[in-house]
């Protein structure tokens, strides 16, 4: 189950890219997640994907 505060799932997903999986698509297929959900919810609280970084980061 992913974490439903943005902050809690920005450190979570962060996370999980980092020790885990190469990208967001293989995140959300090995924890059964949302790609979309996950987008959207950082969205709103100012973070985006960055496929390059593996990372979601500050948007500009």
């Amino acid at each position: 189950m992913i974490p439903r505060d943005p902050i809690m799932l920005l450190s979570w997903a962060n996370m999980k890219l980092r020790d885990s999986y190469p990208s967001l698509e293989e995140l959300a297929a090995g924890e059964s997640a949302d790609c979309d959900l996950i987008c959207d919810t950082l969205k709103k609280a100012g973070y985006t994907y960055d496929p390059v970084q593996n990372r979601f980061v500050i948007s500009n």
